[in-house]
């Protein structure tokens, strides 16, 4: 099986769902993806279903390697109930409340009623089923099912968001193919120019009252000659975009290799712009410059 597409760590995903079971149950899954170094979970379940939180941290494990994840549970529909019950102690400390307060009641409000007292927020509470262990694993085992079903959407919606990014990365890195390939084709790049570059520089070393011993000005034209070659640069930075085009084509998690590979090309861009001798290489090798920074940006979003 091949590596899937590259894919952004962008995305959202809800899918909904209800069976009867030995107890009916309605619900809706919800997960958002965004931009993270690892692999970071925020999980959010309802009251009785943290039994969830471990196969749910494996399952999107299996699934995705980067991206902040928050995903959460809501349990919809009306709660299913097999009667009601009075809560004794409530009731018993509002009657208490209310005959204490009866006696310094203004006149013209009555004292509390029993009736009353009864439609108070949990006085009367509904009797939900109890499931049994068996009952718990096939509700469990239908809300992960539902789960995996969410994340699969979620991956989709990341893997189209990649897609939109792919195109954008590669127009970057075909930009990159052209400012290297321009930069050496500079006149200050090439072999005759440096030649007499570094002949006029030699000439100025040992002209006039400046005295060299013959290791100093070994160590000055090796100097010389470090400085005005710029050949190294321009093959990293091609093998450098050539890595970057494999880890693209092949898909499948790259966010760190590329974002590794951006510094780099940064680096040599950096050593170019240095090193150069006229104003059209410098507007090159800042060109560059811009360019990596618009690919690192882009490469952020990806898994």
């Amino acid at each position: 099986m091949g590596m899937r597409p590259v894919a952004s760590m962008t995305g959202f995903a809800r899918t909904e769902g209800q069976v009867a079971l030995p107890v009916a149950l309605a619900w809706a899954w919800e997960a958002r993806s965004v931009n993270s170094k690892s692999l970071d979970l925020r999980i959010r379940l309802p009251h009785g279903f943290d039994s969830l939180d471990a196969p749910i941290r494996k399952l999107i494990a299996e699934i995705f390697s980067r991206g902040s994840i928050s995903l959460s549970l809501a349990i919809t529909g009306e709660p299913q109930t097999t009667g009601v019950r009075i809560n004794e102690a409530v009731l018993d400390r509002l009657i208490a409340v209310a005959a204490n307060k009866a006696q310094h009641l203004p006149a013209g409000i009555g004292p509390a009623s029993l009736d009353g007292l009864l439609l108070v927020k949990g006085v009367i509470e509904p009797i939900e089923p109890q499931l049994d262990t068996s009952g718990l694993a096939e509700r469990d085992r239908v809300l992960l099912e539902s789960l995996r079903a969410a994340l699969l959407a979620l991956g989709k919606a990341r893997a189209e968001e990649g897609a939109r990014l792919n195109v954008v990365i590669n127009q970057h890195v075909t930009r990159l193919r052209e400012l290297t390939n321009a930069s050496a084709t500079c006149a200050s790049a090439q072999p005759a120019a440096i030649k007499a570059r570094f002949e006029r520089q030699i000439a100025e070393f040992t002209s006039g009252s400046i005295t060299l011993t013959p290791e100093r000005l070994a160590q000055e034209v090796a100097l010389l000659a470090v400085k005005a070659d710029i050949r190294e640069e321009i093959d990293r930075l091609k093998a450098h975009l050539d890595q970057a085009a494999e880890l693209i084509d092949t898909g499948g998690p790259c966010g760190r290799r590329l974002d590794f590979l951006s510094q780099e090309l940064n680096r040599e861009a950096n050593t170019l712009c240095s090193k150069s001798q006229e104003v059209e290489l410098t507007r090159i090798g800042l060109d560059l410059k811009a360019t990596i920074d618009q690919l690192r940006e882009q490469i952020q979003n990806i898994e």
